[in-house]
């Protein structure tokens, strides 16, 4: 299902399922650490039930089912949700299709909603108070982001302009450390009560990086399959130039958590 928004890439029409099976190879990316940050905070622990917007092929819950939360993921595109069915064969997770902005999961049924890599997409005004319902008093949203860091990191930069030579409208490009931003409309009934913005090196190979910058959404999820065959033909060619067959990539991680406000 495409998404249009104005503001990302220009208006141009992108669809995550276009990528699930990429997707669901070369995104699972994040090292131990990133899910270490949100233990630490107590968060997506045995006892909670946790809900999971924008899981896409549901790497936050097969990742951190291990400590016992009651995962439910749920995506706009069936296709990524279909991936994530597969993937979490053996786990009690429940997955659906359906737009955020559409759950109908009754009141209080949640202690942490998380969103990994995905907020910016959401109709806020639709969203905030289907959460607000669907949390628990004293509930949390828990907001997770990790982005490589193209000025710091020289492979990083390079593949990005890759990218924007065949996609000159991605708004992807050029990210720097930053605390996530969260819309004003939040502060009525949420309150930040934790951030942290930290370094990280993620390890890859010259085909697992492919594999991450082919399902960017300024590629896989947006461009015509010609010329995303192009774009991998010539990527694979710049990273046999640059860059040895393992080596890592500088990141940040980002985490931001809100707390729903006593009525």
């Amino acid at each position: 299902m495409n998404i249009m928004n104005r503001s990302i890439d220009g208006g141009k029409p992108f669809d995550w399922g276009r990528t699930s099976l990429d997707y669901a190879k070369f995104r699972d990316i994040y090292p131990e650490g990133f899910y270490e940050k949100i233990i630490r905070r107590n968060l997506c622990t045995a006892g909670q039930r946790v809900l999971d917007i924008g899981t896409g092929t549901g790497v936050l819950p097969r990742n951190m089912y291990r400590y016992g939360a009651k995962w439910t993921g749920v995506d706009l595109s069936e296709k990524q949700i279909e991936q994530a069915k597969i993937l979490s064969e053996g786990m009690d997770i429940d997955y659906y299709a359906v737009a955020a902005e559409k759950m109908d999961f009754p009141s209080n049924s949640f202690d942490v909603v998380t969103a990994c890599q995905c907020f910016w997409y959401f109709d806020h005004k639709r969203l905030l108070p289907l959460l607000s319902r669907m949390l628990k008093p004293g509930g949390r949203i828990l907001l997770l982001y990790m982005a490589w860091l193209p000025f710091e990191d020289n492979i990083a930069k390079a593949s990005e302009n890759l990218v924007l030579k065949y996609n000159p409208a991605w708004s992807g490009a050029g990210e720097t450390m930053h605390q996530i931003e969260i819309p004003d409309c939040y502060k009525e009934k949420f309150a930040l009560v934790y951030h942290e913005e930290y370094p990280i090196e993620v390890p890859f190979t010259r085909e697992s990086w492919n594999g991450r910058m082919k399902v960017c959404r300024g590629i896989g999820a947006s461009l015509p399959e010609p010329e995303i065959a192009m774009w991998e033909q010539e990527h694979r060619k710049l990273l046999a130039d640059i860059a040895p067959n393992a080596f890592t990539i500088l990141h940040y991680g980002a985490i931001a958590e809100l707390r729903k406000n006593d009525p």
